[in-house]
């Protein structure tokens, strides 16, 4: 007995699927690029207020670490600045940017398989 299994896979459902995906990946991450310039520019105004606040009151050092707890790998932020936010989106750009190169990846090793399937 012989058993023959086809499968049929509509090649462009695949590829508007990952164009989609593409899309969106991007139009999120533009997102996130604009957010994190805006947190940029106020976590430097922070940093120079803090600054200016700490030269007026005598006192030394920048603050950083003041209000966070490590436990493990994980850093939990107990009284957030705007450098915390900063890092935070700064990790969400490059998760973005990781997955978008991905996707393009797959969508080009899909356009390749997809000629040679067809020959």
């Amino acid at each position: 007995m012989v058993v023959e299994i086809k499968i049929t896979i509509q090649h462009t459902k695949i590829a508007e699927n990952l164009d989609t995906q593409i899309s969106q990946t991007k139009s999120l991450l533009g997102e996130q690029l604009r957010k994190l310039d805006e947190i940029r520019i106020l976590a430097e105004k922070s940093k120079k207020v803090r600054e200016i606040v700490m030269k007026l009151a005598g006192k030394k050092g920048n603050g950083d670490g003041v209000g966070e707890i490590t436990v493990g790998s994980l850093t939990i932020v107990l009284d957030s600045t705007p450098f915390h936010e900063l890092t935070a989106i700064e990790s969400v750009v490059r998760s973005h940017q990781e997955r978008l190169l991905t996707l393009q990846k797959a969508r080009e090793a899909f356009k390749m398989a997809g000629s040679t399937w067809r020959h």
